[in-house]
């Protein structure tokens, strides 16, 4: 089967940009994929269609062989961008193999390991930030089956937090606490806000409360800071969304500081390129979290690889408190019970876009939320200035 066309669709959701892409092959079939980076989604769209002639003819089977001309012979780095269209058009690649081969994606780098994928909620807190009305999201995601959530509780900030402002935000933690109990697994996301500093002083307040990790507490460029700040810390340290590559994961690695690596998938090159992170991360004795704040093929496509790798521990989700017609997207999705994902069903990834549904929802100029202007977790649209 050879490559003959990619065709692209972006969805405005209010607080961000989806990317999707359809490659098609010269048999019929073709395959699904996602390269989703919130503001820069239209740009990762414009960079699979200049990265097309490179990979028209080729044999859909060789995904190896995709990722590495499009690593190698579009001679640029791209971070980020970069290798969201790769990996949109890798999983795509592997969306379709499935389907001829009548396997799910996971057969196919693995097989099953695990009967069901425990998730953890995102998104759940748009809310003030009050304890009160914290205390009370987190109780619907208490009714919903959940035993595993993450919130942000630092509001705005950026570098430093007055101390007024600190003594809220622990105060947010430890109403949710109080809220779910000791046994629910709780993680407070920093989303790169802090100075090194800040960070330890922080995370030695959270304490108490027991997180399940602290997750990107200062920027993940330098990662000499991340190292010294999980070494000062009781709490464990999250990290990894960021990265671009699987090099600057293996010098994190290295220094044995780190064991819960949220890595994401649309960053490392797609399907396979997560399964071998996935095992250097199980090298150094660490734990697999892949993080899924974009779109639902996404989620999908994190879910075939946490079913096929034996350290992976939880899967992110927002599928319950993001747009109520995010389902409406693909043709069907695994189901959520009692905290648990249920695995995929059907060849492929075990979907398909509904593209009736897709064009109802075109893109969107308005800048997507910040995480760094106030009441930002409301996740609303912003008027276009």
């Amino acid at each position: 089967m050879k490559i003959v066309d990619i065709e692209t669709y972006l969805v405005g959701n209010p607080w961000k940009n989806w990317m999707f892409v359809r490659v098609k092959t010269d048999e019929g079939i073709y395959g699904i994929g996602e390269g989703s980076l919130g503001h820069l989604s239209k740009t990762v769209e414009t960079c699979v269609h200049e990265m097309k002639p490179f990979i028209l003819g080729l044999d859909i089977f060789q995904t190896e062989l995709l990722v590495q001309r499009l690593s190698r012979h579009v001679y640029a780095d791209g971070g980020q961008i970069k290798m969201c269209a790769i990996s949109a058009l890798e999983i795509a690649c592997w969306d379709a193999i499935g389907k001829a081969l009548k396997q799910p994606i996971y057969n196919l780098v693995g097989g099953k390991v695990h009967d069901r994928i425990p998730a953890y909620v995102n998104g759940w807190y748009r809310c003030d930030r009050t304890p009160e009305a914290f205390a009370k999201a987190a109780k619907k995601v208490l009714s919903l089956g959940y035993f595993a959530m993450k919130f942000d509780p630092f509001g705005a900030a950026d570098g430093l937090l007055s101390p007024a402002e600190e003594d809220l935000s622990i105060d947010l933690v430890a109403a949710v606490r109080e809220t779910v109990g000791p046994d629910v697994l709780l993680a407070v996301e920093a989303h790169s806000r802090f100075t090194p500093a800040t960070a330890i002083r922080i995370g030695k307040r959270l304490e108490p409360y027991k997180p399940a990790w602290f997750e990107e507490p200062i920027p993940h460029n330098n990662i000499g800071a991340m190292v010294d700040v999980a070494r000062h810390l009781e709490v464990p340290i999250g990290t990894g969304e960021s990265f671009s590559s699987k090099q600057q994961l293996a010098e994190l690695l290295k220094h044995d500081a780190v064991s819960i690596i949220n890595f994401e998938p649309l960053h490392m090159g797609g399907i396979l390129g997560s399964r071998k992170v996935a095992d250097m991360v199980d090298a150094h004795y660490g734990t697999i979290i892949p993080h899924a704040a974009q779109g639902p093929i996404c989620t999908l496509a994190c879910l075939h690889v946490d079913i096929a790798t034996p350290n992976s521990w939880l899967q992110e989700t927002f599928e319950h408190f993001n747009e109520p017609w995010e389902m409406d997207l693909v043709t069907t999705f695994p189901k959520l019970v009692d905290g648990y994902f249920e695995l995929p069903q059907g060849p492929g990834l075990g979907t398909d876009l509904n593209l009736d549904a897709v064009r109802s929802h075109p893109y969107h100029e308005n800048p997507d939320i910040s995480l760094f202007e106030d009441n930002w977790q409301f996740r609303r649209s912003k008027p276009k200035s």
